[in-house]
């Protein structure tokens, strides 16, 4: 419960902050553990003796302060998960309360609000809640939050109210979001444009008349002026995921390298060739510039008579995720990419590799830069259908926070779905776990342990297949 005093008093302008709002440390929580006694018990009546509860006890609750120069707790609030196990990307907000004579302090009591937003955000929350006194209802809507529905407490009524985060939604829109407008023309120019019938908006292309899949992959400038070797790694690995997605086995690449100097071609040329070779993969061929800006894109071919569509869900498929929890956040790209291959083997490179091949399920995608929801949304909206998916059942690595795990690339991530009980992928070297249902309903939910829904992506992700 997010309980705030009725008396806030309404924001002063001040050339100079008489306080300032941070993390509490171990004397400060006890200060502001009295403060809430004082209110909540005390001067409001809303518990008996004591307001103290689990979350206090829970050594994941961070407690945020608004202190004056002479370090006295002049408010503060408390942010949790709302799960007791692990955390799943759902925080609840509570305990706001401010000092009685510091309710006209310049607006303490909204400062703190906006602080525990932030810091919510910093720890990758996906889903974050309050419960309020209907009186401070007003109050949060200014600030932004919505809601969704009542609860009395303490005989006393209260809303529920959820702050807006669209982390996924946006990473969606800024990655994906412009296919549609940029390439649907295309699909009208030929019957194998973009892939063709159920192909299109694949990771690879079926090359017509043949067995061979064809893949393309781009790397972003910034990866190869940071991290050249790592860039040549990440080209092969891209492309060798997007031909396992579609249960092909890999002949061949081709690269196209633009460099500003020959020592950055170097490295970069590095980091291709120990791919590669960890995969088992030919460089072909390719072409090499130097004295350009930097760019790399690799092409992959693979071979298979059964290619696996990306678009080939039904309404009640089981969704699945067989992910790689091996690794770290690659140093330089902290909540962005998780590195779980460079330190595997290349047997168990190649075993990954084959896991779509073996397991022929009826629609698979390999995670991209959209992450876990984004490429589910991507497989839906490619199959007609929508989604709904469990955040509590998605596999991820112990203190990776869930927000930067569900929007990073994973390194080795496939999504498939198929019929209940049907085409799970099975191997020691990574975890698979159902984690949602294909949908009539277009768009993709995320359906909470405690019942809730809330939306993630819109009703496209790509705009390559209209509603």
């Amino acid at each position: 419960m997010l309980e705030i005093p009725a008396l806030m008093g309404p924001a002063v302008m001040q050339s100079t902050p008489a306080w300032t709002i941070q993390r509490a440390e171990a004397r400060e929580v006890d200060a502001y553990r009295a403060l809430r006694r004082e209110v909540f018990v005390t001067e409001q009546g809303v518990f008996g003796d004591d307001d103290r509860d689990d979350i206090d006890d829970d050594p994941r609750t961070i407690v945020l302060v608004a202190r004056d120069g002479e370090g006295t707790v002049l408010g503060g609030v408390r942010l949790a998960p709302a799960t007791a196990r692990r955390d799943i990307g759902w925080w609840t907000g509570s305990r706001l309360a401010v000092r009685a004579d510091a309710r006209h302090a310049g607006g303490i009591g909204p400062a703190l609000v906006r602080e525990a937003c932030a810091t919510a955000l910093q720890h990758g929350v996906l889903r974050f809640e309050a419960t309020v006194q209907e009186r401070n209802q007003a109050l949060f809507r200014r600030l932004g939050w919505t809601p969704w529905g009542t609860v009395d407490i303490g005989g006393m009524r209260h809303v529920r109210m959820r702050w807006p985060i669209t982390r996924i939604r946006d990473l969606v829109e800024s990655t994906k979001s412009e296919l549609g407008p940029l390439l649907g023309a295309l699909r009208g120019d030929a019957p194998f444009s973009l892939g063709g019938a159920g192909f299109v908006g694949d990771d690879g292309a079926p090359v017509p008349g043949t067995d061979v899949v064809a893949a393309c992959d781009a790397i972003l400038p910034e990866l190869i002026e940071r991290d050249p070797e790592w860039a040549g790694w990440c080209a092969v690995l891209v492309n060798v995921n997007d031909l396992a997605a579609m249960g092909a086995a890999p002949v061949g690449l081709l690269d196209a390298l633009g460099a500003p100097s020959s020592e950055i071609a170097r490295r970069v040329m590095g980091g291709l060739r120990s791919a590669a070779h960890a995969w088992g993969v030919p460089l072909l061929g390719g072409h090499t510039q130097l004295g350009v800006p930097a760019a790399l894109s690799v092409t992959a071919l693979g071979r298979t008579t059964r290619p696996v569509p990306g678009g080939g869900a039904r309404r009640g498929d089981d969704i699945s995720l067989t992910i790689d929890l091996h690794g770290r956040w690659r140093p330089g790209f902290e909540g962005r990419q998780w590195d779980s291959t460079s330190t595997r083997t290349g047997e168990d490179l190649r075993a990954l590799g084959t896991l779509v091949r073996d397991a022929r399920p009826a629609a698979a995608k390999d995670v991209s830069m959209a992450g876990i929801v984004g490429t589910t949304a991507m497989l839906a909206e490619a199959s007609s259908v929508g989604a709904v998916i469990e955040p509590a059942t998605i596999p991820a690595p112990d203190s990776v926070a869930f927000g930067d795990w569900l929007t990073c690339f994973p390194g080795f991530g496939m999504i498939t779905a198929d019929r209940p009980g049907r085409g799970r992928m099975s191997t020691p070297i990574a975890q698979t776990a159902r984690i949602g249902t294909a949908t009539s309903e277009r768009g993709v939910r995320l359906l909470w342990p405690d019942g809730v829904e809330t939306d993630a992506v819109g009703l496209t992700a790509t705009g390559l297949f209209p509603c």
